[in-house]
């Protein structure tokens, strides 16, 4: 409700913005970054890199950043697939059919399916479910790639 409030009070409501502008910020994303990054970057690593001269940004850019491209990649998967099934938030936000992302869409369909005469539109919900899905899987196989690269990147002996 109160981001129905601000977002209607901003006229941002029937758009893809009020969807969009809040599946951005993840407090469980931003948690697990944190706790992710505690552990991957070891402080002797961001050490040796100062010694050598290397500069703030440069040592988060060429250190860093590639030791935290597991939990980068997992919690924007994560960020994918959530907002991706979103189903509430599109149908507070949205009331132009046109705008409803494909949740809405197939349970419209689904409605129309349980009225008298809807099988064939049944088989049109299967087959949309199963669409649905090939994004995520996309995703999913492009993105694996990074979550073995930064595991040995940071080896530190002990």
């Amino acid at each position: 409700v109160p981001t129905f409030l601000m977002f209607s009070n901003m006229g941002l409501t029937n758009t893809p913005w009020a969807v969009i502008i809040p599946s951005l910020i993840s407090p469980f994303g931003l948690y697990l970054m944190w706790v992710f990054a505690a552990e991957a970057v070891p402080t002797e690593l961001l050490e040796a890199a100062r010694i050598d001269g290397s500069g703030e940004v440069r040592t988060f850019f060429t250190v860093a950043l590639p030791l935290l491209m597991p939990g980068t990649v997992t919690v924007l998967l994560f960020s994918m697939v959530a907002t991706w099934n979103n189903y509430f938030l599109p149908l507070i936000m949205i009331k132009d059919p046109d705008w409803y992302p494909l949740t809405l869409g197939l349970n419209a369909w689904n409605a129309q399916a349980q009225t008298a005469g809807g099988e064939a539109v049944f088989d049109l919900i299967i087959t949309g479910s199963l669409l649905t899905i090939v994004p995520i899987v996309a995703a999913f196989l492009l993105l694996q790639r990074f979550w073995q690269s930064g595991l040995a990147a940071g080896s530190v002996k002990e």
